[in-house]
């Protein structure tokens, strides 16, 4: 006797459920529980972390994002005006960059501004603007086609009905349309947050001073320390003490997005 759709789809969740179990049980049964809180949550090892993971390291990975965005934002928007440009040459430019630096892993931006600009110029640049200029040149690349799909998804109407009120077209942009689709793109621009925040780890490469670690560089240093992988673990938890708020923020402005639509 054949099944109903409903009732397949019961049989498959609940052997979902056995198969889960099944594997939950095996790995408390074989793991060795004392190997594994020695390796990973020695709170002997966690105490020594702080105060210095948080002042230090969380700290500095909060600034670096928030430079690295703010630079990446406002490039981001002036690629995407450029892209609509009704000039040639500004939309070329704008083209090339998006296509240089979308193309171009971010490692290798750090690499170019922490090591080649300095000698190939004989500068010395600062720590904090050396990140900034790489995240927002690779965010920046990124974030511009992203505004400007928000800006081309803004109705038609609104700008022709701007335009007949006598605005300018600076104007209506300023007033109309960049509001409209900073809207509309809230939850991409803030999944670019989140991915700033894990590409501040490649600052690792420059050869930072203890004040200027960020936290994977903190907890691969005391990792080497401790031998023991809890530094690791801290370092994870305050990446998600950043990132799992900024998840929640993208889930819920989705959603009011849906509504709205």
């Amino acid at each position: 006797m054949s099944m109903s759709p409903r009732k397949r789809a019961r049989v498959a969740r609940g052997v979902q459920y056995v198969l889960l179990a099944a594997v939950v049980l095996v790995f408390v049964l074989l793991a060795d529980w004392g190997e594994i809180r020695r390796a990973f949550f020695d709170l002997d090892v966690a105490r020594e972390q702080f105060p210095d993971v948080i002042t230090v390291a969380f700290k500095n990975t909060v600034i670096y994002t928030v430079l690295g965005f703010g630079f990446a934002l406002g490039l981001g928007l002036l690629i995407a005006l450029m892209r609509l440009s009704s000039v040639a040459p500004n939309r070329w430019l704008a083209i090339g960059f998006v296509e240089i630096f979308r193309g171009l892993p971010a490692l290798l931006v750090f690499i170019a501004l922490g090591y080649g600009v300095p000698y190939a110029f004989q500068v010395n640049i600062d720590i904090y603007v050396t990140v900034m200029l790489a995240l927002g040149l690779v965010g920046g690349a990124y974030i511009a086609e992203t505004i400007r799909a928000g800006l081309q998804a803004v109705p038609r109407g609104q700008v022709e009905a701007a335009r007949s009120l006598g605005m300018s077209q600076a104007r209506t942009m300023v007033s109309i349309v960049i509001p409209q689709a900073f809207r509309i793109i809230l939850p991409p621009l803030t999944n670019e947050l989140i991915l700033l925040t894990k590409d501040s780890s490649l600052i690792y490469l420059l050869g930072l001073s203890i004040d200027q670690y960020e936290l994977t560089k903190y907890g691969r240093d005391a990792l080497n320390e401790s031998r023991s992988l809890t530094p690791v673990m801290i370092a994870g938890l305050c990446y998600l003490i950043i990132t799992v708020p900024l998840g929640q923020l993208v889930r819920r402005l989705e959603a009011r997005t849906a509504r709205a639509r």
